[in-house]
């Protein structure tokens, strides 16, 4: 069901949003309730274990793991900002939202996408430092250049992401305002536009490539450099030291970019609600997850903490 308002013409203006989300599933839902539920709980969960471990343990406090608390935060309001909405529209027949609701959450999510594309671009310089100047890594990666980057990186997404949601969302939407996602998504709400919306795809196809691309290229360069200085370690020990202290990095980015450059770079006639609704799922859920679980599996250091935590407290209790 949505909601109208009287707009000039024959058109009405949309107050009303509804989200066509899996109501094509049926019966499913209830079952895809009880997974993206244990799914939710388990992100929330395993980054907020992480956030705690790195607080209480000292020899954790260093710039990667920092900018890795910040990755964890953002990870939990990232996925908090789509999922508990996506969990009741799959218990209730009515899937709607206000435009004002729409607009809130697109803020949000747009606002945490860019930010973590900057964060993952520090991470990176982080771990170019380290790796190929170890010697100047205490005095090039100090707390004020730690807290920069991070500021710098939070700043970058409220800013662009604010101003592009904000543009959006002086468009006129009309007609049945279903949306075909389970979430206010860029594409899929301008397409609800009622006026010629080309221009602004131009506009954000650009600030797509430039705000994404641009902390990717970031990446990429650091990770050429890191590789050579890699290559040049004379023993064997030592570069997969060197390679074991990025390689849970390398697989965020992956993970990351693979499905942002899929779903925002990829041509507007290659968009469909099912493929959109695929790709969406795993920037939104499913690699949120995963991220605890790289972070956790994958570092000697923070399973070595881990450890020491769980028997400090198994201690704790025999007592």
């Amino acid at each position: 069901m949505s909601s109208s308002e009287p707009m000039s013409g024959n058109q009405t203006l949309c107050t009303i949003f509804t989200f066509v989300a899996f109501s094509s599933l049926g019966k499913l839902q209830p079952v895809l309730f009880v997974v993206f539920l244990i799914i939710y709980l388990f992100t929330v969960g395993g980054n907020l274990t992480i956030i705690c471990l790195i607080w209480i343990t000292p020899s954790l406090h260093t710039p990667m793991y920092f900018f890795l608390v910040n990755l964890s935060f953002l990870e939990m309001c990232y996925i908090t900002s789509v999922v508990p909405q996506m969990l009741v529209h799959l218990l209730v027949e009515t899937k709607t939202i206000s435009v004002g609701g729409c607009a809130a959450q697109m803020y949000i999510f747009t606002i945490l996408g860019l930010t973590e594309c900057c964060l993952l671009a520090a991470m990176a310089y982080d771990r170019f430092v380290a790796i190929c100047y170890p010697l100047h890594y205490t005095l090039l990666m100090g707390p004020s250049v730690c807290l920069k980057l991070a500021a710098a990186s939070w700043t970058t997404g409220m800013v662009v992401e604010s101003v592009q949601t904000t543009w959006i969302f002086t468009l006129p939407f009309c007609g049945t305002g279903k949306i075909q996602h389970f979430f206010c998504d860029i594409m899929p709400v301008v397409k609800l536009a009622c006026v010629d919306t080309s221009h602004n795809e131009i506009v954000m196809f650009a600030v797509s490539v430039l705000f994404i691309m641009s902390p990717c290229f970031l990446i990429l360069c650091s990770y050429v450099r890191i590789f050579v200085t890699i290559l040049r370690i004379p023993s064997a020990a030592g570069r997969q030291k060197a390679f074991s202290t990025c390689s849970s990095h390398i697989l965020v980015v992956s993970l990351f970019y693979g499905t942002a450059l899929f779903t925002y770079l990829q041509p507007k006639t290659s968009h469909t609600p099912e493929t959109d609704k695929a790709t969406s799922l795993m920037y939104t859920v499913v690699t949120p997850a995963l991220n605890p679980i790289i972070y956790t599996l994958r570092n000697r250091e923070v399973k070595e903490a881990f450890q020491r935590v769980a028997q400090k407290n198994s201690l704790r209790q025999m007592v």
